[in-house]
């Protein structure tokens, strides 16, 4: 078998340490199973064992950046499996790394393969910022939480709208709690300075990367979309133009509701959530 000349196609079940890749021909006979660790030499090494320009599919999984990016360097065809599409694999009577690896090459040789976007570097990136900026976003929202929290349990009435404003910061400066709640104040208080510091890096280097970006200058042209919230939109859509029509983005960004059909009886469910959450949550 290892002396098969002909187009190969790779199923590669990755993990956090060490992968399984299975060799497949176009007719679906196995050619060899290999595991090996997890780092770019060692898969390059790997992959060249499948000839030129094989097909490579991999699941949309934790941390697959690095091994799309060492395939399509070593001139693989690389197909992203969508995480939705091969569940059924938890649902098998066997399932080991082999299998799923076989499974996925399987799929992709016969057409029936539910494929994820591989989004370029540069919108991968951009993604890494703004994603990053919500979670410090939400960090700092969960800080001000707490503040507010043990002047409840104090008891103690809030006068203010916003007590980390000009006038609330006067106001928290000037107030006298017993302690232990005086330095959880004092220590949150200098986390949400901390963060918002971050956050405003963050907003700049974002600001920076998409001077001149004609879909994001467009997109701000919409009410109620600022630099933020278009930068979000901007990073977890990518490529629009992706997108045949608009119903499609829709469905993509899990805003589409549920269809369930049999016989003469439809149900429509709720949204299906099934799609970028920030973009969804935004």
């Amino acid at each position: 078998m290892e002396a098969y000349d002909g187009p190969q196609i790779v199923g590669m079940d990755l993990h956090r340490r060490r992968s399984v890749l299975v060799r497949m021909a176009e007719d679906g006979h196995k050619l060899s199973t290999a595991r090996i660790a997890n780092s770019p030499a060692r898969l390059m090494a790997e992959i060249k064992r499948a000839g030129l320009h094989p097909k490579v599919v991999l699941e949309a999984c934790y941390g697959w950046y690095w091994a799309a990016d060492t395939l399509t360097a070593a001139g693989a065809e690389v197909h992203l499996a969508h995480p939705l599409g091969v569940k059924a694999f938890s649902h098998r009577r066997v399932k080991n790394d082999e299998l799923d690896a076989r499974d996925l090459a399987d799929l992709l040789r016969m057409g029936r393969l539910a494929e994820a976007w591989i989004a370029p570097a540069e919108i991968r990136e951009l993604r890494e910022i703004t994603r990053y900026r919500g979670k410090l976003v939400q960090l700092r929202t969960s800080c001000k939480d707490q503040v507010h929290g043990v002047l409840a349990k104090l008891g103690i009435e809030v006068t203010c709208s916003d007590i980390f404003g000009a006038w609330g910061t006067q106001w928290l400066d000037e107030l006298v709690l017993p302690q232990p709640y005086s330095w959880k104040v004092a220590s949150l208080r200098q986390l949400i300075g901390w963060l918002s510091a971050e956050i405003t890096v963050l907003e700049q280097v974002t600001a920076d990367l998409l001077a001149g970006h004609d879909g994001y200058r467009a997109v701000q042209e919409l009410p109620g979309i600022g630099p933020v919230l278009g930068a979000v939109i901007v990073a977890e859509i990518g490529d629009i133009t992706r997108f045949r029509h608009p119903a499609r983005l829709c469905s993509w960004a899990g805003l589409t509701p549920r269809h369930r059909e049999s016989d003469t009886k439809v149900v429509r469910g709720r949204i299906t959530k099934q799609g970028s959450r920030p973009l969804r949550w935004r």
